[in-house]
Parts: C-alpha cells; sequence; structure tokens
C-alpha cells in the first residue's frame, strides 16, 4: 500500500485554535514544549488565554483543575512520560476525582520518540490514564482523526487523555470522517479474523489485511481510537462473526489496549487472541523505524498472529 504521511500534532494545535475562535471558555496551558505540542498557534492567536506554566507539570495540572473549575474548557499538553507519569498524583486527585473538564493532551507517546531513549519513551500511559475513573482514554490513527478528536471532546465534559505521537503517519482518513467518541471504526470487513489497532498500528494493520488476503486469509480491521470507554459491542460482534482476534499497539502489552480488548472478550465472547505490542521492557534509543522493527511492531508480526489466532480456532 502506498501512503501518504503527515504528523498528527498540527491536527491538535489547528483544532485547538478552531475551537478557541468558537469559545471563549477555551483556555491552554503547556509545559514549555508549545512548538513541540502544537499549542504555539493558540499562544499567539489568543495570548490572554495561553499560559506557559514551565516545567512544572504537576502545577500544569493544578492550575488546569482550578481553571475547570470556573468554567473554563482546559486544554493541558506536554510529553506524555511527563503529562501522565509526573503528573499522574495531581490527574487522579484534582481532575479525574472530582471529574472536570479538562483534557490532557499528550505528545511524544510510545517507541517512536526514538533516539530521546526510555527516559521519554512513555509506554505505560494508557495503563495510567484507562485506570482511573471518569477518563476518556483515546489514541488517534492520523492527522485527520486527531484533528476530530479534540473537536469532539471539547463538547462532551469531564477528563478526556489523549495520545499523540512523534512521528509522520500515514493518513488513512480526510475531512469528511465523522469521530464518534466510543464508537469504533470498521475500516476493512473479514470472516477469518479480526485485527484491532489504535494510533500508528492501524496502517499497519491494513497492510497485514491485505498480506494476508493473498495467502486467502480474510481479516476484519477495526480501528479502537476510543481505548475508554471501549466500544464492547463491535469488539463482541467481531469476536462472534470472525471466531478470532489480533490487537495492534505502541503500547506496553500490560494493560494497555489489547488487555482492554480482552477483558470483553472475557466477558462475552472469549475466542482466540493474541496481542502485538511493546513487550514488558523499557525502551532503548535508536531511529523510529528500527525500534518498531526491533520490539515486534511490524506488519510481519501482525500477519503471523493473525496465522496463530485463526489455527487456535474450534
Amino acid at each position: 500500500m502506498r501512503w501518504e504521511y503527515r504528523n498528527m500534532r498540527p491536527g491538535f494545535g489547528e483544532a485547538l485554535v478552531e475551537l478557541g475562535k468558537r469559545y471563549q471558555q477555551v483556555v491552554a496551558l503547556n509545559a514549555d514544549l508549545s512548538g513541540s505540542t502544537q499549542t504555539s498557534p493558540f499562544g499567539k492567536a489568543f495570548p490572554e488565554r495561553f499560559w506557559n506554566v514551565g516545567v512544572a507539570e504537576q502545577n500544569m495540572m493544578g492550575i488546569s483543575a482550578g481553571l475547570a473549575a470556573t468554567g473554563k474548557i482546559v486544554f493541558a499538553s506536554t510529553f506524555a512520560m511527563f503529562a501522565t507519569g509526573r503528573a499522574y498524583d495531581q490527574i487522579r486527585q484534582s481532575i479525574a476525582y472530582p471529574k472536570l473538564n479538562v483534557k490532557i493532551v499528550a505528545t511524544h507517546a510510545g517507541i517512536t520518540v526514538g533516539g530521546d531513549g526510555a527516559s521519554h519513551q512513555m509506554h505505560e500511559d494508557l495503563a495510567l490514564m484507562r485506570v482511573l475513573p471518569h477518563m476518556t482514554v483515546i489514541a488517534p490513527a492520523d492527522y485527520y482523526e486527531t484533528k476530530k478528536a479534540v473537536l469532539e471532546v471539547a463538547e462532551n465534559p469531564g477528563p478526556c487523555y489523549i495520545r499523540l505521537g512523534r512521528t509522520n503517519v500515514p493518513i488513512i482518513y480526510d475531512d469528511s470522517y465523522d469521530y464518534r467518541i466510543g464508537v469504533a471504526d470498521t475500516l476493512h470487513d473479514g470472516e477469518d479474523v479480526t485485527i484491532i489497532a489504535m494510533g500508528l498500528m492501524v496502517s499497519k494493520a491494513l497492510e497485514a489485511a491485505e498480506e494476508l488476503k493473498s495467502e486467502s486469509i480474510s481479516a476484519r480491521v477495526i480501528n479502537l481510537s476510543t481505548v475508554k470507554p471501549i466500544d464492547k459491542n463491535t469488539v463482541i460482534k467481531a469476536a462472534n462473526e470472525t471466531g478470532a482476534i489480533v490487537t495492534a499497539e505502541e503500547h506496553n502489552m500490560i494493560v494497555g489496549m489489547g488487555s482492554a480488548v480482552a477483558e470483553v472478550l472475557a466477558d462475552y465472547s472469549p475466542v482466540p487472541q493474541r496481542r502485538v505490542g511493546i513487550p514488558d521492557v523499557f525502551g532503548e534509543s535508536g531511529e523510529s523505524e528500527e525500534l518498531m522493527e526491533a520490539y515486534g511492531l511490524t506488519v510481519e508480526n501482525i500477519v503471523e498472529s493473525a496465522k496463530e489466532a485463526v489455527s487456535m480456532k474450534g
């Protein structure tokens, strides 16, 4: 498959400016990374509604909570490692517990941060965020889904976590895409196995489906961009109709999206499942594509996992 590539982060930045024009109560905070997170355009357009708190992520979450308590729609952004790891206590106690209207948009998540190494490669953020009551968790697949998701979460009160990567990713959607929170999108139909993916792994899942087709295996592909609340109906339907599931994510396989799917299968439709994701290890420095290969986040691994799942049926 031939892809056009584009970065997700400008989708966030553009949507944030659009929301700023639409709603006076939209404000944004950043922790000294506004260029990297793409919040700087909002800061230029609405300087009176933008705050750079410096390298003080815990303070940023506390300030965000205070602003939300006064009726603001708050977008707080920094790298995923700092947004969820460094500021977890503040998110739990000051944002999630009181159900405040703070949207945490974390960039540079996953192994594809590349050369920054283990200190900046956040593989545990989905686990930390999806375990929090009241928290919506979203991992968009491309630029367009990012933009649509940011616009959509502003219309839905309550805490939300949106996970974005660093690198350019294939374009899957276009501007006509109708994104809805909690609704998975079936991109490719199939009868023998279902590949459920999120983030940059969605394009790899589509490529894997093409390879499996050449081997007479019909693969359904689902983009599960809303990790929480999970679209149980779509997962159960896929399990019942195809009888085998593969999940693919750029996240630690423990308590990530694959685990969320496994929970649904265990409760409603137990079928064979194979998970593709980062093993239970820390990352290392390297080029993004090299690291994806090293940690098994490949089309080939999805294909082999699908074959294994199919072989376990019945």
